[in-house]
């Protein structure tokens, strides 16, 4: 008795179909007939067939993947975005692969050197801000593709308003009654993003309507730049009342400064973050929510709909933000009592 594993071949010649028959059954696409159907699965159940993806592969022409492409592995926003794109590709039996392309320079050329063509039916790309000239080189790619965290007209894309959401933020301490609110944002040599950028603006505009003058520094990602840029801000000869952080990583950065200094939050500053990273919960932390997971989950189900035929290849959602409200904010110092 033969070692080897069953093939498709063998499913089909058992059951009397054609090839294409059996992959259609196996993947419970439609237009099967019932009695042809039951025939196929009882074949494979019978020589314990296990579906191969390369196999299905050459007869419907699909890979049963999907490619995403991050910037970087490491932060919190990549890994839960991730998951949710996962766990939507998993519900439609579809593997995930991922692909980090580093910085810009190290970008350069990524469209060419990576496997996508003939090993993948879509690319998402997860906060990529890619150029018109990449976003040509991906369709050369011959497959659909599905922006997160960036609005192209004309093309998937899953995204938040980073200006309004920023906005929201800073008329939240406007509210309170802060006058004197900065912002903490952040960029490299290489790098800054049109999401680090809107939130920046989405700042300014808000702060320009209620006619008081922005005050914004810009450091390195993270806890490192947060706490640089908190020290600056205190060193100030009237330090801000109030400050915002582009990401709830660099506003942990400044509560460290802040606690080092005995500075007390919200007594003396109050602290805002964006994104609602799980520290901050436990930090109790204002911030604003972004949700991640669920961005990454509406990212996959769209391009399972565009793969299936029941979506538009240039769809564009545009998912909430949501303000948490928290210990890490309250109205200035001598205000807090009154009547407004």
């Amino acid at each position: 008795m033969s070692s080897q594993p069953a093939s498709m071949r063998d499913v089909a010649d058992r059951a009397g179909v054609s090839l294409s028959t059996v992959s259609r059954v196996l993947r419970g696409a439609p237009g099967v007939a019932p009695e042809v159907r039951h025939r196929v699965q009882r074949a494979a159940d019978e020589l314990s067939y296990v579906v191969s993806r390369n196999a299905s592969g050459l007869v419907t022409g699909r890979t049963g993947r999907v490619a995403v492409v991050v910037p970087f592995l490491q932060p919190w926003y990549f890994g839960v975005a991730l998951a949710g794109i996962s766990d939507a590709l998993r519900e439609a039996d579809l593997d995930m692969l991922v692909y980090q392309v580093g910085e810009t320079r190290a970008r350069q050329g990524w469209t060419r050197s990576l496997p996508l063509r003939r090993n993948t039916d879509a690319v998402v790309t997860v906060s990529m801000d890619l150029s018109e000239e990449e976003c040509r080189r991906l369709d050369d790619v011959g497959v659909p593709m599905v922006l997160v965290g960036q609005c192209v007209p004309r093309r998937a894309s899953v995204y938040i308003d980073d200006r309004a959401g920023a906005a929201g933020a800073t008329r939240h301490l406007l509210n309170l009654g802060h006058t004197r609110v900065a912002y903490i944002g952040s960029r490299t040599e290489e790098w800054f993003s049109t999401s680090s950028r809107h939130r920046l603006e989405g700042y300014g505009a808000a702060m320009a309507d209620a006619g008081l003058s922005p005050w914004s520094v810009v450091r390195s990602p993270g806890h490192e730049g947060g706490g640089l840029a908190m020290g600056e801000l205190l060193s100030d000869h009237d330090p801000p009342t109030a400050v915002l952080a582009e990401f709830d990583s660099i506003a942990l950065g400044a509560y460290r400064t802040l606690r080092r200094s005995g500075v007390r939050v919200p007594d003396s500053v109050s602290l805002m973050g964006f994104d609602n990273h799980e520290a901050a919960s436990v930090l109790d932390l204002t911030t604003v929510d972004q949700a991640p997971y669920d961005t990454g989950l509406a990212a996959g189900r769209l391009t399972v709909d565009i793969l299936t035929g029941t979506a538009r290849d240039d769809v564009q959602l545009e998912m909430p933000t949501q303000l948490i409200l928290r210990q890490s904010t309250a109205a200035p110092r001598g205000t807090r009592g009154l009547s407004w």
